[in-house]
């Protein structure tokens, strides 16, 4: 079993990973595809006239700030679009996927956060009308009767509130939590760079192997931006029972084939 999240950064071959994923699928492994969608999200915004924030809060992670809008933008654009596209690309390889997003049979829940702190300029702001959130439950049963099905879920990273309000959540971290929920062996999370690098403007400067123990310090040393997220995500599923998170690139030839043969960074 593995959780397979595809960034939406601009460079990643998602045809490519769809073609390893119908392999995988083909060599009778099972598999969930979490996917992202910031890229395209962004480029709606601009076209609708609400183009995107994104904010710095106090700890250095980077995020969108979701207002209501911004929500229905990555909802219309996510668990439309995108998802819709990459399960017809899956369909045409022979493998019966199925596109849903964690609103759909409450399949992922989190706790909405109203309010987001964030730093620009050197200024404290609380920003309100915040719909984004962390997952905090995966309906793991809804997932085993879909694979056991036969079926691949594809899953847009939005989430239901406890107040059955839709929200914005990670989707690397989404991802973490559903390779949780599954126990799996495998997480890998496939972006726009080899992996976790030493020196942000130097792709050699790769990091091959973190081990549970030295991910908080590459946490701290390391990652800027999403890779920050990426490796929470890591550390939660590690911590859950995860045999293993990869985070490779996802713009090479047979990403997904070449993350799991060990190519990335490994951490485990």
């Amino acid at each position: 079993m593995i959780v397979v999240k595809v960034g939406g950064s601009e460079g990643v071959d998602t045809g490519s990973v769809c073609a390893d994923l119908a392999e995988w699928v083909s060599d009778g492994g099972q598999a969930v595809l979490v996917h992202g969608g910031s890229h395209e999200a962004n480029l709606v915004s601009e076209k609708l006239g609400h183009p995107p924030r994104f904010v710095t809060s106090a700890t250095g992670h980077s995020s969108r700030y979701t207002d209501r809008q911004t929500a229905e933008i990555l909802a219309m654009v996510m668990a439309g679009k995108i998802s819709t596209l990459l399960v017809e690309r899956l369909q045409k390889l022979g493998v019966d996927a199925l596109g849903l997003s964690g609103v759909d049979g409450r399949l992922l829940e989190a706790k909405r956060k109203p309010t987001l702190r964030a730093v620009e300029n050197g200024k404290t702001l609380l920003l309100r009308g915040e719909y984004s959130g962390r997952v905090e439950r995966v309906n793991v049963s809804l997932l085993q009767s879909l694979l056991g099905g036969g079926y691949l879920p594809v899953v847009a990273p939005l989430a239901i509130s406890r107040e059955h309000e839709v929200v914005n959540v990670d989707g690397d971290r989404a991802a973490a939590a559903i390779g949780a929920s599954l126990r799996a062996d495998t997480v890998v999370l496939l972006t726009n760079v080899p992996g976790v690098l030493a020196d942000l403007d130097d792709e050699a400067s790769l990091i091959d192997h973190i081990s549970l123990d030295e991910a908080e310090k590459a946490l701290e040393c390391y990652a800027r931006g999403r890779m920050k997220r990426k490796l929470l995500g890591a550390i939660e599923s590690l911590e859950a029972g995860v045999g293993r998170v990869i985070v490779a690139d996802g713009r090479s030839d047979r990403p997904l084939q070449r993350a799991l043969a060990g190519e990335g960074t490994v951490i485990q």
